[in-house]
């Protein structure tokens, strides 16, 4: 089998490594890739949003399954312009992407099939988005309605910050036209979670829970980051809080999807929050979740490639999905400055022994020599009996990589752990 990888970063490189551990799997190709994971997978310099030169790709290497993996290709219908050629795909069509690709949709989504999310209210109209702001509860929640480098969620903790907000994103475009329309929510509170599911249109699958650590310094401090550590299973997803997901959240999801004429199909992410009032949904993303994903699929026991097949062939419901009681944390490598201006072209050198356990985001080979090209570069992981074994052993990898400039957080996972031993 001939396998395709649309994507470029850590996530991908998660995937990639996991698929290799299927013996059927003779071939994968990463488009774009990275310098990173040139070992794993051949890099193929084809943008990720390139849908055409991606199918045409497809198609003269005989590609016998394309896993479509970031936001941005899903949404532009990657899925429906590759199977129309006759290949089928890992991740769900364009009209069931929408569900991450318009937060108008989705919150509409959620209001119609009473799946509990925040109060809320969109707008189109910069001028009654100000007003509305005057009556309404401080702190709040801004989102621009379209996909926005996961970063198009402003939390204003104050009335000016607020409105500051709604100027950016409406008047000045800062996410372009994702900002035509925004919607402004109640701002909830408690503990965050992440869950990662399977699913054919039909049958969900929910994977591992994680928890994230979007703030680029310790004590979750500095800016919102794409997220700089993750650890799995999150404690505050516990078995009760779990069955309350799958019969409010989760089911209604896939079931309202399929109502809705636009069944999904392959993972969808459920951003939650666990309010005093119950799980709540923040938001959903129609593909796999970075970092979250290299704590998750590290810790999945069943063959990552029959399932992806299961949902593509709607038998996911007669197919193993196993995940190890194990636990599992990742420490996020960054370059100094990122989340904002920052150098790349440092030499990055990682321990044969770790490399494994090493998945990389932003690099490339430039004269036979692996260089940094990103903000987020990698994710070191590790796998342990407990979670404190887990992040120690992380911890020790991160040490054997080494590039100028690096910084890391030191507490990842030190909330869990307080839980935990609470």
């Amino acid at each position: 089998m001939r396998v395709m990888v649309v994507g470029g970063g850590g996530r991908e490189h998660a995937i990639i490594k996991k698929l290799k551990e299927n013996k059927d799997i003779e071939k994968i190709y990463a488009l774009p890739g990275n310098g990173g994971m040139a070992d794993d997978a051949e890099c193929v310099n084809i943008g990720a949003k390139d849908i055409s030169a991606i199918v045409d790709f497809a198609v003269e290497n005989s590609i016998d399954y394309a896993v479509v993996a970031p936001d941005d290709p899903l949404v532009l219908g990657a899925v429906d312009e590759l199977e129309a050629k006759g290949i089928p795909c890992f991740g769900p069509n364009k009209n069931a992407a929408i569900i991450e690709g318009s937060k108008v949709f989705s919150k509409n989504f959620m209001k119609k099939y009473n799946i509990p999310t925040a109060q809320y209210e969109v707008f189109s109209n910069k001028d009654d988005a100000l007003k509305y702001l005057e009556t309404e509860p401080i702190p709040t929640v801004i989102k621009a309605d379209g996909l926005a480098l996961g970063k198009g969620v402003i939390i204003a903790f104050t009335l000016e910050e607020a409105k500051n907000a709604v100027k950016e994103i409406m008047e000045d475009k800062v996410f372009g036209a994702s900002g035509n329309n925004i919607v402004i929510e109640e701002f909830l509170e408690g503990p965050e979670v992440s869950v990662l599911s399977f699913t054919d249109g039909e049958t969900v699958v929910p994977m591992i829970s994680s928890m994230d650590h979007k703030r680029a310094l310790d004590g979750d401090k500095g800016l919102n980051t794409g997220g700089m550590g993750t650890v799995a299973p999150n404690p505050y997803y516990t078995e009760d809080v779990a069955k309350i997901c799958m019969e409010t959240i989760f089911i209604p999801t896939i079931n309202g999807m399929k109502a809705e004429g636009r069944t999904f199909k392959g993972c969808l992410y459920f951003g939650l929050m666990i309010t005093k009032n119950g799980p709540k949904v923040i938001e959903y993303n129609c593909r796999f979740g970075d970092p979250e994903t290299q704590v998750v699929l590290p810790l999945l026991e069943s063959d990552l490639f029959t399932i992806m097949k299961s949902t593509t062939n709607g038998t996911l419901k007669d197919t193993e999905v196993k995940f190890s009681k194990k636990s599992a944390a990742c420490v996020v490598m960054a370059s100094q400055g990122y989340p904002q201006k920052y150098e790349t072209g440092k030499e990055l050198v990682i321990s044969e022994d770790v490399k494994n356990n090493v998945y990389v985001a932003g690099a490339k080979i430039a004269d036979g020599k692996l260089l940094t090209a990103g903000g987020r570069v990698l994710g070191v992981t590790a796998v342990a009996e407990t979670l404190s074994s887990a992040l120690k052993l992380a911890y020790e990898r991160v040490n054997k990589v080494s590039f100028a400039n690096a910084f890391y957080r030191k507490d990842i996972g030190k909330k869990a752990l307080d839980i935990l031993e609470g």
